[in-house]
């Protein structure tokens, strides 16, 4: 039977965008590769880690009929990206294996049968679904996503913190050092939920989501519907349904601080720059810059176990206090190349205090950094 016959490029895309999630080695043999369901003439693809899945549904010509199988899905991509993109492939089963052709080429593959691959248990009761721009969402992931933590003990800081009401939709992700929140204003009346999603889902939704733009009806959605332990996610044709994050997120409004006594308002541009500068010179395990405030100028220093330094001044519209405080320099530059704003607003109280990175007259975006002794 053939079970698709297509293009090379759209076979791989459709490959692609559901192989995110397979890892090559995983304990379970069978989830490095996809599922593989055909119904009459429609096509859908699956894969599962046993906390996230994602199943997309393609037209893809060949024989009608039912047939399922599972086959590598990282081997398929591998081979599909050495072909042409304009060439037909086929994906034809032969005696519990896979035959893939391209051209002159063939290649017989391995399947593993389709009743053993796991997949994963939805939720009983979702709560009512909610749709927003998948650009909205993306770029709501993009200016928090880099501030969630990796591989913390506190389980619950390594994702993002979803948050709808009303018509709002804020996200919130920290890893105890420093806070990144955005929000934005939803077309539609949402019932409060809150849940956390895990870093992986975060990434692979990034991945996914499309920035286009489009009026109306040709605007690409994303159709969100939350259970207490489980989310999903529909746009494009596709499903992805993924665990969620157990457990308490820390109360981020009181992290974010508020009536700070010096403000400055500067160029992002003007100020990413000095600060990448002056990161080239600190120590690789600290990765600690000194801020020298006072008005009219700004100075950036930084130096090294080999007693080397770099200074940096920029010359800032500020009449305040004068501040001297660290920062771990990767902590600033993460928050500035994710933002695309001309200016940049840094409130400050004193040395010992969290600094607040804010878009001057612009509630949606929040970034607390907490300073460090250099």
């Amino acid at each position: 039977m053939i079970v698709l016959k297509a293009t090379q490029d759209k076979v791989l895309a459709v490959l692609q965008s559901v192989a995110g999630i397979v890892e090559r080695r995983h304990t379970l043999p069978i989830l490095a590769n996809v599922l593989i369901r055909k119904t009459g003439s429609a096509l859908q693809l699956t894969t599962s880690d046993l906390e996230i899945q994602i199943r997309t549904t393609a037209e893809l010509d060949g024989d009608a009929g039912n047939f399922t199988t599972t086959v590598g899905a990282r081997k398929l991509i591998d081979i599909l990206r050495t072909m042409p993109g304009d060439q037909t492939v086929s994906l034809e089963s032969s005696q519990n294996k896979l035959v893939l052709k391209g051209g002159k080429s063939r290649f017989t593959l391995q399947t593993l049968p389709a009743e053993d691959f796991p997949l994963v248990q939805e939720a009983a009761n979702f709560g009512p679904a909610f749709k927003v721009p998948q650009k909205v969402l993306k770029n709501l992931l993009s200016q928090v996503s880099f501030a969630m933590a990796v591989h913390d003990i506190r389980y619950y800081l390594n994702g993002i913190l979803f948050v709808a009401e009303g018509q709002t939709l804020n996200l919130v992700a920290t890893d105890g050092h420093r806070l990144a929140f955005a929000s934005a204003t939803l077309d539609v009346e949402v019932p409060k939920q809150e849940v956390i999603l895990p870093r992986k889902t975060v990434l692979e939704l990034q991945r996914l989501l499309s920035d286009a733009d489009g009026e109306g009806e040709n605007q690409p959605m994303i159709e969100m519907q939350f259970a207490n332990n489980q989310a999903k996610f529909s746009f494009g044709g596709m499903e992805f349904v993924t665990k969620l994050v157990e457990g308490k997120f820390p109360d981020y409004n009181r992290v974010i601080p508020k009536g700070h006594r010096n403000s400055i308002t500067l160029g992002r541009s003007t100020l990413l720059a000095s600060l990448q500068r002056t990161a080239i010179l600190t120590s690789d395990k600290f990765k600690g810059v000194r801020l020298n405030i006072e008005p009219g100028t700004l100075r950036i220093a930084s130096s090294n176990a080999e007693q080397e330094e770099a200074v940096d001044e920029l010359d800032i519209d500020y009449g305040g206090d004068t501040i001297e405080i660290g920062f771990n320099v990767t902590y600033l530059i993460d928050a500035l190349a994710n933002m695309d704003q001309d200016m940049v607003k840094v409130d400050l109280s004193d040395s010992n205090s969290s600094a607040l990175i804010t878009i001057p007259d612009n509630e949606s975006f929040k970034y607390v950094v907490m300073p460090m002794r250099i």
